[in-house]
């Protein structure tokens, strides 16, 4: 099977990752078209999957867009669609793997009379999308894929109750591959030697930087944790939530914590700074749809604690591979902190169980079988 992979972002997030283990056992049957240039492309191309940049320039429609904004860029992306149409018709599906993926590959669909699969990495609800947004992704969903993929039952559930079919969409886990996370002791050692963490207690949250995504919650609860604790902030403004940025290093330095709390930016390096971590924090206020971060920790043999919403009650079962806390709460937080702190072999305990289940339930191989099949039953 030829697969043309549609994608909308030039930066990598968590749907890009998840595209780059679906799309490389294609290897040459496969094409990734961005909408957008950027660090996605670079990242496709070390992993040798063919990529190609079929837009000149961004897509200015945002989640939050009105129905005007949105049909103001129908002009934009006739010259994208009429492209995407022409290489559409060099493979046998094509595969949406974002919003605006899914709006361009609806039409190239149509005029190219080949399937569509939507991959849905949202939860589609008013807190991240527009009503216009919603309408438009359930209602092209509905009319022109084959199948949409959902990454968690937080994701299928929002999707039918949208609006959406329930006989079209289906669950799949984003997948990984367990050996990426193994880390030597000696690389830790030296990690930890050079960000100055030696002898702390080392809580990590790898995110970007965003209201939404909770980072202000993990410094509140810092405050209320023993001097020992050290956080390190992994990820940086995206979608221009440099304000945010801002926000949080005054908050760091009117609580007297700059000697406790590390902005260490976009970094490539994630396994061995999470192995670095003695418990990696997530702490999103609206509901995730998966938590690729929570995942990867736990491959990592870390303790995680993570905001009890969404897909990530579909990873975690609190006091058995993981914490699971109140959203927005830093009581709740600090308190599991302090735990991890002083309870070691209950944490490690956790940890060891987190490792075993992650291994089992998101082995790549096994996420790629279950989309491979789908592929070929469905359509």
């Amino acid at each position: 099977m030829k697969i043309l992979f549609l994608d909308q972002s030039g930066k990598p997030g968590g749907a890009e990752l998840c595209l780059i283990d679906i799309a490389k056992p294609y290897g040459n049957r496969a094409l990734v078209g961005l909408f957008a240039d950027g660090p996605f492309k670079d990242l496709l191309q070390q992993n040798h999957i063919p990529v190609e940049v079929l837009a000149n320039q961004a897509i200015q429609v945002r989640k939050s867009s009105s129905f005007l904004q949105g049909f103001k860029s129908l002009g934009q992306l006739a010259p994208l669609i009429t492209k995407v149409v022409k290489k559409a018709r060099e493979y046998d599906l094509i595969y949406a793997n974002t919003q605006k993926a899914l709006v361009v590959g609806s039409l190239a669909s149509f005029f190219s009379r080949r399937p569509l699969v939507y991959h849905l990495h949202d939860i589609l609800s008013k807190e991240h999308f527009s009503q216009t947004n919603l309408g438009i992704a359930v209602n092209l969903a509905n009319g022109f894929a084959s199948l949409v993929i959902a990454n968690s039952q937080a994701s299928k559930t929002a999707f039918v109750q949208a609006g959406g079919r329930q006989n079209l969409i289906e669950v799949v886990y984003n997948g990984f591959n367990p050996k990426t996370y193994q880390t030597d002791e000696s690389d830790i050692n030296k990690l930890q030697q050079q960000l100055g963490l030696q002898g702390k207690f080392i809580v990590g949250h790898f995110s970007r930087l965003a209201p939404w995504k909770g980072q202000h919650i993990l410094i509140d609860a810092l405050a209320k944790c023993p001097p020992e604790v050290t956080v390190i902030l992994v990820g940086d403004a995206l979608f221009g939530e440099q304000d945010y940025v801002q926000k949080l290093h005054q908050q760091v330095a009117q609580m007297g914590l700059e000697n406790r709390v590390k902005f260490l930016g976009f970094r490539s390096d994630i396994p061995q700074l999470m192995a670095a971590c003695n418990l990696v924090a997530h702490t999103s206020t609206s509901p995730e749809p998966f938590g690729r971060v929570i995942v990867e920790a736990m491959l990592c043999g870390k303790p995680v604690v993570a905001a009890k919403a969404g897909g990530v009650m579909e990873l975690v079962e609190h006091g058995l591979n993981g914490f699971l806390v109140t959203p927005g709460e830093p009581e709740e937080l600090a308190q599991v902190i302090i735990t991890c702190l002083q309870e070691t072999e209950i944490a490690a305990t956790i940890a060891n169980n987190a490792r075993t289940t992650a291994s089992l339930r998101f082995d790549i191989a096994t996420i790629n079988q279950q989309i491979a099949q789908l592929l070929s039953y469905r359509l």
